[in-house]
């Protein structure tokens, strides 16, 4: 069962997919499907590369891997889909939004308005056992991960790389800061909120898309009155 790899993404990342990993990578996730609920479905693992073409993205967020409950996640970090309830990281990434930048928090957690203006909503792991979190770690998703960060960070056109937690920031190495721009912080996860509120992110990744020459992002997710 081959992924289909979005067209925009063929070009940096088909080798990739031929690889021994992959391929190992591949089964291990089609294995899993047949024991159980696996998220996202399959047509949605790579539902952030097809929402924000390569040559689009401006930020990219990296978070660690899918919401494990069903319904949860449609293949964008911290994204619910529509009518799902706002799960606790994403409420604080909302609160620090209104504290910050005055925009009201939203009636949902779909981000895709964020992913269709260039904000690329990646995992480091890109799917997850129903119910266990981090079931799909260190199988593989991980280097095809680290090969989006590293095609993002090789074009001309630079970007703005958002790293919250300590796993994120164990990527820093894949990315050239001279020539782009790293937005580190504490996770917005209940555990680190403390550190996450006042830390003013979207304030620094307004100012150096900015000063990268890219159309600002508009944070604000209309409501769905869901």
């Amino acid at each position: 069962m081959p992924y289909m790899l979005p067209e925009s993404w063929r070009g940096v990342l088909g080798e990739e997919l031929e690889k021994p990993y992959f391929k190992e990578l591949t089964e291990f996730v089609e294995e899993e499907r047949g024991k159980g609920p696996v998220y996202p479905p399959r047509e949605e693992v790579f539902a952030a590369l097809e929402a924000t073409p390569f040559d689009q993205v401006k930020v990219l967020v990296l978070g660690q891997d899918p919401y494990h409950g069903e319904g949860q996640g449609h293949g964008l970090c911290f994204s619910v889909r529509p009518g799902v309830k706002t799960p606790p990281s994403l409420r604080n990434i909302f609160k620090e939004m209104k504290e910050e930048l005055g925009h009201p928090v939203p009636d949902n957690g779909y981000l895709m308005p964020w992913a269709r203006q260039g904000v690329l909503l990646l995992n480091a792991v890109l799917t997850v056992r129903g119910g266990e979190a981090n079931s799909h770690k260190s199988k593989g998703w991980e280097k095809f991960t680290d090969a989006v960060i590293r095609a993002v960070a090789s074009r001309p056109d630079p970007a703005v790389f958002v790293l919250w937690g300590n796993y994120a920031q164990k990527k820093l190495p894949l990315i050239d800061e001279s020539r782009h721009a790293v937005v580190k912080g504490a996770h917005p996860s209940p555990l680190s909120a403390k550190k996450f509120f006042g830390s003013r992110p979207f304030t620094h990744i307004d100012e150096a898309v900015k000063a990268q020459g890219h159309t600002p992002i508009d944070w604000r997710i209309p409501d769905l009155g869901a």
